[in-house]
């Protein structure tokens, strides 16, 4: 099994170079135990509270690619503190990716308490994806019996007939939008959760969105 190797210090004291050294050679002897492949080695020196860290960016690709199956952390709070952590866990759980930890000497056991945290936020996901997909499905329904053609957003349709369409979250497509960030930013982003697409993609499909959204709120 392919693994990618995750080491991180809070500060990028000179001190915490021996902490990055220790962890890269003990996770190196972990892999060694279990047969595990290191097709990488991501050394980063950030807060554990931030998400936007090039290292993680740089290990989801690895995963959502395909590139490896499994993750070496020397313990649980190098991947991430608080909230970022369980939303690591959370996509990383989604992209079916095993966790080895130097502390447990194997595969990570998380605290009960995190793991029902992990099962609430696993619920509440598809529950609003529920939420979404039928907001979608009456907006569409009112649009038609105003009037609305569908058809008529499909112009290019006969140049890629069969092209399967794009699955992603548009709702965080629509949240980092509000967040200020640009459509290629927010397209960077989804790749790196495992949403291969194209800036082009979520811009139409944003556009897609705030129509429907537009048809939904007509009185």
């Amino acid at each position: 099994m392919k693994a990618i190797i995750y080491c991180r210090v809070s500060t990028d004291k000179k001190v915490q170079e021996t902490s990055l050294k220790r962890q890269k050679e003990e996770l190196m002897a972990l892999a060694n135990n279990h047969m595990l492949t290191v097709v990488d080695c991501i050394e980063e020196k950030e807060s554990g509270y931030e998400i936007n860290r090039d290292g993680i960016f740089r290990m989801l690709e690895f995963f959502s690619e395909k590139k490896a199956e499994c993750l070496l952390i020397q313990d649980e709070t190098r991947l991430g503190r608080g909230n970022t952590k369980i939303a690591l866990f959370h996509q990383l759980q989604k992209l079916d990716i095993s966790i080895y930890t130097g502390m447990q000497g194997g595969e990570i056991e998380l605290s009960e308490s995190d793991s029902m945290v992990l099962q609430i936020v696993g619920i509440v996901e598809e529950y609003q994806r529920k939420i979404h997909n039928t907001k979608i499905k009456r907006g569409m329904r009112k649009a038609i019996n105003e009037g609305f053609d569908p058809s008529e957003n499909l112009s290019n349709r006969h140049h890629a007939p069969g092209r399967e369409r794009k699955v992603f979250p548009i709702e965080e497509v629509v949240r980092m939008r509000q967040n200020n960030l640009t459509f290629e930013e927010i397209t960077t982003t989804l790749n790196g959760l495992g949403h291969p697409v194209s800036k082009a993609t979520v811009h139409r499909r944003y556009q897609e969105f705030e129509k429907l959204e537009s048809n939904t709120h007509v009185k």
